[in-house]
């Protein structure tokens, strides 16, 4: 039987209450909250709630970095049949009045001064909010708006409405039901606005009762949560996994401190979209060039036999008596080092989903000892459906369906998917929600294959795979994935939908690049300037030549422009999942892809630059073209 996430709290309050629930760090100390103390925050934050007037079904919006303020929030609102929203703490105003508008919000809670302006400069637009609670008082002291709350206020509030009606709360948590819509969770929005997927308790407790069936967690397991809560993936193991497990849930100080407080937790699990995997990986990269010549030998022969022993666990492989000893021997020197400066000394499975993680990504975590599995899902599916197995990690596919999922193909080649997580649809979206669920079955818009064994293997958005005009198809995903292998490329677009070749549109690493061209005493002072010097086009053309040999040849790229900016969320570019909204790029960057189909050498660029206080400023440059090819003449 399914559970609400406040019943589940309530239960494990009762089983296990001096458990540690949550952790936080604050000024390098870690905070703690059994279970009991999380309970009773979220006891009086929910009656503080109904005191300003929230109700059964009532929407609660929450925008802000990961905090226990976040999850007490949100299970206070569920406590009285209330429905949270998670809204990205990076979203501009004209975000924010589009989800609040669209989901009915009448109270958000808002994590700091930055947040409250934002909330401030639209509210006008947004009558629906009646109060803005905030958790972070600094900065606030001469905001006196009369709807503008403390969260110590609406706590202090919920004190003394519970001395007044002691039965209230738990009366409110008896009436939840496993079908009650728990959570809005709004999609990445790469075709357009975000569409508001209704999930219910009986979709997120499914999942994490499936999920755990095959990869069990225990209330000895750690967890640090530090990707945006409004991201389907993060409330699938902070919320779900984390409350149906009893794992404790760590929050780290800062965004920018995130990878020193993993090392201080050593999670068991960790679960991130391969742009966190990628980082790691160029950060280490780096390292190694930059250290003493002892630890580079070392590393050096390390690393093949670390190799051999990841490439014979892909291929299901026996490994040699004589090859294990020397793993031990590279793992005790070499290999348990760096998981313990990555902070995955203690990791059971590191899971990573969202888009693919590059196979020379994947072999580098097997080589050192890191048991990374690919997964794959959607927000409508409540965040996995697919997960790699434990000793069956075939390097292509995403896995095969965790229990209680069923997976077809259709006659177009899309992915579909039934089980008890599919959503009940989106919210005040009749349209989209028949478009995307049929007879129970999830369309999920993405292309892909099953092989003999059940092993799902994702191709790309059914929109967006490459047909050249010869007839080939390829992944833009996959072709994009190699090249941001190397530590000097950030980001890419590969081009080639109805076009004779793919092209490439490159985002230089500004830290890697930058700190390879003080090395090579090349001078720079913006990212534009960094990214048109020569020598830099010279070391990315490199990078290119020799990704393109691991390239099937009609996906290799022919051509490449080094962006005079780096794509960004705010632009609109990228989702705030960092995804690609490639229709929007091809359409933004369309005088400049036409460009990269001529035979010209240089192309000239009108383009703009937002900033994040909203000013922007026109650029005008010319980019240099680089043909792979050097048959078609070169730069």
């Amino acid at each position: 039987m399914s559970l609400t996430f406040p019943q589940l709290l309530i239960e494990r309050a009762y089983n296990n209450g001096s458990q540690v629930a949550l952790r936080e760090k604050e000024f390098g100390i870690w905070n703690e909250f059994t279970y009991e103390s999380f309970l009773d925050k979220v006891k009086n934050f929910s009656l503080g709630l109904s005191a300003l007037g929230l109700e059964r079904g009532d929407k609660l919006a929450i925008i802000g970095d990961n905090r226990p303020e976040w999850i007490i929030s949100e299970l206070a609102a569920q406590s009285l049949g209330g429905v949270s929203v998670g809204i990205y703490q990076e979203s501009l105003s004209t975000e924010l009045k589009f989800i609040l508008d669209n989901c009915d919000a009448t109270i958000v809670v808002a994590e700091d001064q930055e947040q409250v302006d934002k909330l401030l400069e639209i509210k006008e637009t947004i009558p629906k909010v009646k109060t803005i609670i905030y958790y972070d008082p600094r900065g606030m002291r001469n905001y006196l708006e009369d709807y503008l709350l403390k969260f110590e206020d609406v706590l202090a509030l919920g004190k003394t409405f519970h001395s007044q009606n002691p039965l209230f709360f738990q009366g409110e948590v008896d009436k939840g039901t496993a079908d009650d819509i728990a959570i809005l969770s709004y999609t990445s929005g790469t075709t357009g606005n975000p569409k508001g997927t209704m999930l219910t308790y009986r979709n997120l407790v499914d999942m994490a009762r499936n999920l755990s069936v095959i990869d069990p967690l225990t209330d000895k397991d750690e967890y640090v949560s530090f990707l945006p809560l409004a991201w389907i993936g993060e409330q699938m193991m902070t919320i779900a996994m984390g409350l149906y497990n009893g794992m404790t849930i760590n929050f780290p100080e800062e965004p920018t401190t995130v990878l020193e407080d993993l090392r201080e937790i050593g999670p068991q699990v960790m679960f991130s979209p391969p742009r966190i995997y990628e980082d790691m990986v160029s950060r280490f990269q780096v390292k190694i060039q930059d250290s003493g010549w002892l630890k580079r030998m070392i590393y050096n022969w390390c690393k093949p036999i670390g190799e051999k022993v990841a490439k014979a666990h892909f291929e299901n492989k026996p490994i040699s008596s004589g090859t294990k000893l020397l793993y031990k021997m590279a793992d005790y020197l070499m290999f348990s080092a760096i998981r313990d400066h990555l902070g995955l000394l203690k990791i059971k499975r590191a899971y990573t989903g969202g888009a693919p993680l590059g196979p020379d990504v994947f072999e580098f975590f097997h080589s050192i000892g890191v048991n990374v599995k690919s997964i794959y899902g959607q927000t409508e599916v409540s965040g996995i459906s697919i997960v790699h197995r434990d000793g069956d990690i075939k390097l292509d596919s995403v896995g095969i369906p965790i229990p209680g999922t069923e997976v077809k193909i259709s006659d177009e080649g899309e992915i579909l998917i039934k089980s008890s997580s599919v959503c009940k649809g989106y919210y005040k979206n009749e349209k989209s929600t028949k478009d995307t669920i049929q007879y129970g079955w999830l369309h999920t818009g993405d292309a892909g294959r099953l092989d003999e064994e059940g092993h799902l293997y994702v191709i790309d958005r059914i929109k967006d795979v490459i047909r050249l005009d010869t007839g080939e198809m390829f992944s833009p995903q996959f072709i994009e994935n190699k090249l941001k292998f190397s530590s000097y490329i950030q980001e890419a677009v590969a081009i080639g939908k109805d076009r004779p070749y793919v092209v490439a549109m490159i985002n230089i690493d500004m830290k890697n690049v930058g700190r390879w061209a003080e090395k090579n005493q090349i001078s720079y002072t913006t990212y534009t300037d960094l990214s048109s010097k020569p020598e830099v086009l010279e070391l990315i053309e490199k990078q290119v030549q020799e990704i393109n040999k691991s390239l099937p040849e009609k996906a290799r790229v022919k051509k490449f422009v080094l962006l005079y900016k780096e794509l960004d969320a705010d632009d609109e570019e990228l989702t705030r999942t960092k995804k690609v909204r490639r229709q929007f790029v091809a359409k933004k960057y369309e005088a400049l892809i036409d460009g990269l189909y001529t035979e010209d050498k240089k192309i000239e660029v009108n383009g703009t630059i937002k900033y994040r206080d909203g000013m922007e400023q026109t650029i005008q440059t010319t980019l240099q073209v680089i043909f792979m090819d050097k048959g078609e003449g070169a730069a």
